[in-house]
């Protein structure tokens, strides 16, 4: 019995690691695909980098293991299947749910790890790739080069340029003044830009162009016989097909902020913390209601008053006026008075009716900030679930495929897992749009594959054979 449990637990891991290795290598390309344009030209260092990717590659396993784990145990079970060694186990008197428990065993620890994984590393790491890829798409580099648009952020340049196309600017002008004495201006027909290994200095390519100075703007020498005055200083004009001029950036390199500054956000909190942040929540819009109503209702001094008299307190509200005659009705009143009061009423009401509106938008805010906070505490328990369902769907449909290999149980394990992921981004979007409740849409994946999951076990555990249909007979067919 445990030289079979080792030879099933050998048989996983291989293909687990190996499609678990090209998951997290598909989804990492995917999130250098978003970001590509605020990492290329910022002179970040190979450091920087591979920090990102760190922590980048540790918030995308969640995503990663679901389909490893489908796809290596539809692997295992097809080998065993096609190689007719499920069939020699079977004949053993073992049932298909007992060759399976070994690896149930195993994957039910990765899902519990994954569970801890989930909430505590990955938090962190989501706090600490969000800060770092917020401090790479602020540097100042990366708003430095704006067609069209002068920029003073380097010290000591002035420069603007126009027609950005493929890294290449045309019609380029920069004003040195680094120099208190001099004025340096460059002007070039085409130019490409160019940062340092080390990321201190900018290269400009420049051609065509023309330099001119204006030099010792303070004391400037003049020939004998020339009274200076104040706009008189000596000029140099030089021109060049090509150059390179080089600018010092020191002062635009990445700038690492406060990390604190994320952590109330609801992917960088464990559930604990999550189970706090919705109970203030919830303590802050009740007693932003409490405010507004009390607010709403001392506009009114029926209101106010009636509330004081409750209490028996003396009357505060300068609007309420103390009087031992009583007040006057409303047909008393002159008709300029009946008119100015109406208008004072309207506009009171315009402005209570603006206040609710604006308050129904604030209170909606703080419920899309509560859904999301529960849309996260519920992802964490549903991705445990969810992994082991799809093993369940995995393993008893490679011993009823009978197929293994990286052929059919690619393809099979893509369509599953295509399925899957449309699913769980329907519940993700019906739950952030409070059609759904945000326990239904995380865990809408795992209600939608338990049935399969079951079915499928019942077919391959009363041995059901399926056959595949053979696609290049089909295509031979078809090309005769």
């Amino acid at each position: 019995m445990k030289r079979l449990y080792l030879f099933s637990i050998r048989a996983f891991i291989g293909p687990f690691i190996i499609t678990l290795i090209i998951a997290m290598f598909i989804l990492i390309m995917q999130f250098f695909w978003v970001y590509i344009d605020d990492l290329m030209g910022k002179g970040l260092s190979v450091w920087v980098i591979f920090e990102l990717l760190f922590y980048v590659s540790a918030s995308l396993i969640p995503l990663a293991l679901p389909l490893s784990i489908l796809l290596s145990s539809l692997m295992t079970f097809g080998n065993f299947a096609e190689n007719n060694e499920l069939t020699a186990l079977k004949s053993s008197g073992f049932a298909l749910i007992r060759i399976m428990r070994p690896l149930t065993v195993i994957v039910a620890i990765i899902a519990m790890a994954t569970c801890y994984f989930s909430n505590y590393i990955i938090p962190v790491a989501n706090l600490k790739w969000h800060s770092l890829i917020y401090d790479i798409q602020n540097t100042k580099l990366s708003n430095l080069i704006t067609p069209g648009v002068y920029t003073s952020e380097i010290d000591g340049y002035t420069l603007k340029v126009y027609k950005d196309k493929d890294g290449n600017f045309s019609d380029i002008t920069i004003h040195d003044h680094t120099d208190p004495k001099a004025l340096k201006t460059i002007k070039a027909k085409k130019t490409q830009i160019y940062r340092s290994e080390n990321g201190n200095h900018l290269f400009f390519d420049l051609s065509d162009g023309s330099i001119f100075e204006e030099t010792d703007l303070n004391n400037p020498e003049l020939p004998e016989g020339v009274t200076p005055t104040r706009n008189e200083h000596p000029d140099r004009l030089s021109t060049f097909k090509r150059a390179t001029y080089r600018l010092n950036v020191t002062g635009i390199s990445l700038k690492r902020s406060d990390q604190e500054i994320f952590q109330d956000k609801y992917e960088m909190l464990n559930v604990f913390q999550i189970g706090k942040a919705t109970d203030s929540l919830e303590k802050r819009k009740a007693y932003i209601t409490r405010q507004f109503v009390q607010s709403i209702k001392g506009s009114f001094g029926t209101f106010s008053a009636s509330n004081q008299n409750r209490q028996k307190q003396p009357i505060t509200d300068p609007m309420i006026m103390e009087s031992t005659t009583a007040p006057a009705s409303f047909e008393s009143l002159t008709k300029t008075d009946k008119k100015q009061l109406r208008q004072e009423v309207i506009t009171k009401l315009y402005q209570i009716n603006e206040n609710v509106r604006n308050h129904e938008n604030f209170m909606a805010s703080l419920e899309h900030e509560n859904a999301q906070y529960w849309i996260e505490f519920h992802r964490k328990f549903a991705l445990t679930y969810t992994i082991l369902v799809l093993f369940f769907v995995g393993a008893p449909l490679g011993a009823v495929v009978r197929r293994g290999g990286f052929g059919a149980p690619v393809v099979i394990a893509a369509l599953i897992f295509m399925l899957y992921f449309i699913i769980y981004s329907i519940g993700d979007n019906l739950a952030d749009t409070y059609v759904i409740a945000p326990w239904i849409g995380m865990w809408l994946p795992g209600i939608f594959f338990t049935p399969i999951a079951i079915a499928v076990t019942f077919i391959a555990n009363n041995d059901h054979k399926v056959e595949l249909p053979d696609l290049r007979r089909f295509l031979t067919k078809k090309s005769l």
